[in-house]
C-alpha cells in the first residue's frame, strides 16, 4: 500500500484508544499517528481524537455549526465521537487553558497528497519532478490552506516537521510514512511563506538526530542558522518568451561564446562590506558584462552553503538559490533581466559530493542514504565530504531532478559541473587500499558514468538549448561525444590542459620561451577531441598561487604587455572563452572570497587598457564568425607558423563557413620588435589590423602596422599568398582581408 495500513479499527463499544497508544503519542514514538488521530469511522460511529499538550479542554466545532467536546484521556490527548456525522466531515478543533483559547486545523483530519504513483516512480528512479511532490508546498487541500511536507527518509522510525508554527515541537507534527518509498509527509495548515522549519527525525536505532534541514527546501535562512524556509516559487512572472524561444534553436558550438566567471559575495561589496542584492546585481553586474561583450555569466554556486569560505562548492540547500543575496523571487527577477539584456546564465552545480555538517544530508536518517556506504566510496580524503551513492536510483533522481530544478524554475541557460574527474574515477586522489575497485579491477566509476550520461540526456531533452560543461582535468574519452556514439553527453568540456600550459609558458622569462614552445601549440594536438571551453578560472588565482597578472614574466610593462598577448592568443585560438572575474582588467591581488575587486585600479591607464582589450576581442569575436563558428572542427584551424622556436613566434588561421572571412592571428611572445617578418596568408590584398594588443590604446608602445598590411601573391608558408608585417614586441595581432 502507498501509506501505512495503520492500526485496525476497533469493535463496537472499543472506540476509546488505549493507554498504550495515548503514552505512545505523547510521547511521540507511535509508529502511525494517523492510524490512531484524525476523523475514524467505529461502529459506534465516527471518532474524532486530536494530541494538543497545552490544551486544558478541546471541542470540535463542525462546518454545519455542530459543536461537541472532547474528552481528555491525558498527556494531550483528546477524543469523542461525533454524534451522526460520518466522513468526510470537515471541522476545526477549539482549545482552551487559563490562558485563553485558538481554534486551528487539526493536520490528521487531512488526508495523504502524495499518491502511489510518486512511490513508484521515486523508488524507480524516474521521478524527474520530484520537487514538485517534496520540500514545502504551499497549497488548500481539502479546503483548507498551507503547506504540504514532504521528505524522504526510509531508515526513520518518526519524522516531524518543526517549526515556528509549533514551536519547534517534534510531538505535535508527526509525519505519515508511505511504506513502498519510505517517504513521509503531512499537511499543516494554516502554515505560511516565510516560515522556518527543519526535519525532526529518530533513527532506527531510536537515536535523535540532529535537526536537518530540508533537502528539497526552496529557500534557507540567513547563515549561520540553518533552518529552510517555506516559499512559493511557482508564481514568478517572468517576461523571457523571446528570449527561451531563440535559445530552443541555437547550436551553441556555433556561438560565440565568451564567459565572466563570477564569485557574487566578493565581484563588489556594498556600504559597510555588506552584500549586495539580486536585484543589485542585475542593475551593476548585468551592464558591466554586457559593456565589455560577455555572452555568458558563468556564477559560482549560488545554491545554499554553510560557509561563505567554501565558494558555495560545498552546498547544503541545492534546490534553494542562497539567502545571502536574497530570497528566491529575487534571483527569479536577475535571471530574467539578464535574458531581457541578451545574456545567458550558467550555474556551476556540485552533484560530485556534499558536506558533513550535522543539518545536512550526511546520515540523513540514522545511516547512510544519499552517500554511499562504504567510505571507499563515499567519503572524499580532499574535501572532507561525503560522495553521492550515484548506484542508489533515488539518489540519482533526486540529483538530476535538481539539474531540472533550475533549468525548469529559473530558466537557467547552463549547468557548469564541477569536479567530474572526481566523479569518473573510484581510485581519484586515493592511495592503494583507500579505493574500492570494481569486481574486474577497473577504477572507473560505473554508477556515476551512467548518472552523467542520463543527466545529459534528460537536460538536453527537457531544454533544447541550454548547455552543459564539464570541469574534467584527465583525458577520459568523449566527456562532449553523445551519449549514443559512448561520450558522457556533455555540451562542453573545460580545457584544463590549455590552461596549465600555457599559464606555464607566460611564466617563463621570454630568453628562455624556446625551450617550451610547443607549451603553447601542443594544445592543437587534441583541440577537436572535445567541445572545448578554453577556462581562466577561479582555481589558478587563489590559495597562493597569485593574480592572473603576477604569473606573468618581467617587470611591470612586460607583465602587462605578456598579458595583453596572451588574451590575444587564447581568444584566436580555437574553443569557447572564459575569465574569472577581475581577470578582464588585471587585478593585481589574488582573489579571496571576502573582499570586493581592486575597481580602483580602472583608475590606471594599464589596467583599463587591458579591460578595453577584453571588449575589443569579445567584439570582434561576435562580429567574425571565423573566430567561433568552427571551433571544433580542424578544418577551422591551420597553422602558418608553429615552429618559430627561436623567436617564440606563433601564426595560425581560423576559419569559417563558406564566405565568412578568414582571419590571421600573429603572436610574438618576446620582447624584441620584428620588422619584415613574412607569413603566409590565404589570399593577396589589403588585410586589415582588426586587433593589436600592444596598442597605445590598451596602454602599449603602439608598434604596428599602421592598421593595415598587403599580402602579395607570393607564396609562403604553405599559403598561396604572403605579406612582411611588423610583430611589436610581446603581442598579438588579428588580421582580417579586406571585403
Amino acid at each position: 500500500m502507498g501509506q501505512n495500513a495503520g492500526a485496525p479499527e476497533r469493535d463496537a463499544g472499543d472506540w476509546r484508544l488505549g493507554e498504550d497508544d495515548i503514552a505512545a503519542i505523547g510521547e511521540a514514538r507511535h509508529g502511525d499517528p494517523f492510524a490512531v488521530l484524525g476523523p475514524h469511522e467505529t461502529s459506534d460511529g465516527l471518532v474524532i481524537r486530536a494530541f494538543s499538550p497545552d490544551a486544558d479542554t478541546l471541542a470540535a466545532a463542525t462546518a454545519d455549526d455542530g459543536y461537541f467536546k472532547l474528552e481528555s484521556r491525558g498527556g494531550g490527548v483528546f477524543e469523542g465521537l461525533a454524534p451522526g456525522a460520518s466522513r468526510p466531515l470537515r471541522y476545526e478543533l477549539e482549545a482552551a487553558n487559563a490562558g485563553g483559547s485558538w481554534r486551528f486545523v487539526d493536520p490528521y483530519s487531512i488526508g495523504p497528497v502524495l499518491g502511489q504513483m510518486d512511490d513508484y516512480l521515486l523508488v524507480e528512479g524516474t521521478h524527474r519532478a520530484l520537487y514538485e511532490k517534496l520540500g514545502a508546498h504551499l497549497m488548500e487541500v481539502e479546503g483548507v490552506a498551507g503547506v504540504h511536507f514532504a521528505v524522504w527518509a526510509p531508515n526513520a522510525v518518526r519524522v516531524s516537521v518543526v517549526g515556528d508554527f509549533n514551536r519547534w515541537d517534534g510531538r505535535l507534527h508527526q509525519m505519515r510514512k508511505r511504506i513502498d518509498s519510505g517517504l513521509w509527509e503531512i499537511f499543516a495548515p494554516h502554515v505560511g511563506a516565510g516560515t522556518a522549519y527543519k526535519y525532526e527525525i529518530i533513527a532506527h536505532d531510536g537515536r535523535l538526530l540532529p535537526l536537518k534541514a530540508d533537502p528539497v527546501g526552496f529557500a534557507g535562512e540567513m547563515r549561520p542558522s540553518t533552518a529552510s524556509i517555506v516559499a512559493r516559487i511557482d508564481d514568478f512572472k517572468w517576461t523571457d518568451e523571446a528570449f527561451l524561444e531563440r535559445r530552443r534553436t541555437r547550436q551553441a558550438w556555433r556561438e560565440p561564446m565568451t564567459t565572466l566567471e563570477v564569485h557574487l559575495g566578493s565581484w563588489r561589496r556594498g556600504e559597510g562590506g555588506r552584500f549586495l542584492t539580486y536585484d543589485e546585481f542585475a542593475d551593476q553586474l548585468i551592464p558591466y558584462a554586457l559593456d565589455l561583450g560577455f555572452t555568458h555569466l558563468e556564477l559560482m554556486p549560488v545554491s545554499e552553503h554553510p560557509l561563505d569560505a567554501s565558494w558555495g562548492y560545498q552546498p547544503i540547500g541545492l534546490f534553494a538559490p542562497t539567502r545571502r543575496f536574497g530570497d528566491p523571487a529575487a534571483f527569479a527577477r536577475f535571471v530574467d533581466r539578464a535574458h531581457a539584456a541578451g545574456l545567458s546564465i550558467i550555474l556551476d552545480w556540485v552533484p560530485a559530493h556534499f558536506p558533513t555538517d550535522m543539518h545536512g544530508l550526511a546520515e540523513f536518517d540514522g545511516a547512510p542514504l544519499y552517500e554511499h556506504a562504504d567510505p571507499r566510496r563515499g567519503f572524499h580524503p580532499d574535501w572532507n565530504t561525503a560522495i553521492y551513492d550515484f548506484g542508489r536510483r533515488e539518489v540519482s533522481a533526486f540529483l538530476i531532478a535538481n539539474a531540472l530544478f533550475w533549468l525548469d524554475r529559473y530558466h537557467i541557460d547552463g549547468l557548469r559541473v564541477d569536479a567530474v574527474a572526481s566523479m569518473l574515477y573510484l581510485d581519484y586522489s586515493r592511495n592503494p587500499g583507500e579505493w574500492l575497485p570494481n569486481e574486474d579491477g577497473g577504477n572507473d566509476n560505473r554508477d556515476a558514468v551512467a548518472f552523467l550520461k542520463r543527466f545529459n540526456e534528460l537536460v538536453y531533452e527537457a531544454h533544447p538549448g541550454v548547455v552543459t560543461l564539464a570541469e574534467e582535468s584527465t583525458s577520459w574519452p568523449g566527456v562532449s561525444a553523445p551519449t549514443a556514439s559512448g561520450g558522457l553527453g556533455f555540451g562542453f568540456k573545460w580545457n584544463m590542459g590549455f590552461m596549465h600550459d600555457t599559464l606555464e609558458y607566460m611564466e617563463i622569462d621570454p630568453i628562455y620561451r624556446r625551450w617550451s614552445h610547443d607549451k603553447l601549440t601542443f594544445g592543437l594536438v587534441y583541440a577537436f577531441s572535445e567541445n572545448f571551453v578554453l577556462p581562466l578560472s577561479h582555481d589558478e588565482v587563489t590559495h597562493g598561487k597569485g593574480s592572473l597578472l603576477e604569473k606573468m614574466s618581467g617587470d611591470d610593462w612586460r607583465m602587462f604587455a605578456t598579458l595583453r598577448a596572451y588574451y590575444g592568443f587564447m581568444w584566436g585560438h580555437p574553443g569557447k572563452k572564459l575569465l574569472f572575474m577581475g581577470q578582464e582588467f588585471a587585478q593585481r591581488q589574488e582573489w579571496r572570497e571576502f573582499r570586493e575587486l581592486d575597481w580602483h585600479l580602472l583608475d590606471s591607464p594599464a589596467h583599463k587598457g587591458v579591460q578595453s582589450l577584453i571588449r575589443d576581442l569579445n567584439s570582434l569575436v561576435k562580429d567574425t564568425p571565423a573566430l567561433y563558428r568552427r571551433d571544433k572542427d580542424p578544418a577551422g584551424f591551420s597553422w602558418v607558423i608553429g615552429d618559430d622556436f627561436d623567436h617564440s613566434v606563433f601564426a595560425f588561421l581560423r576559419y569559417g563557413d563558406d564566405g565568412d572571412q578568414p582571419v590571421a592571428i600573429v603572436s610574438n611572445f618576446t620582447p624584441e620588435p620584428r620588422y619584415n617578418y613574412t607569413i603566409g596568408l590565404p589570399r593577396g590584398g589589403l588585410w586589415r589590423e582588426a586587433i593589436n594588443t600592444d596598442s597605445s590604446a590598451y596602454w602599449g608602445s603602439g608598434v604596428g602596422n599602421f592598421g593595415a598590411i598587403l599580402a602579395r601573391d607570393e607564396p609562403s608558408h604553405g599559403q598561396p599568398a604572403s605579406a612582411q608585417i611588423t610583430l611589436p614586441p610581446l603581442a598579438t595581432l588579428f588580421f582580417i582581408p579586406n571585403i
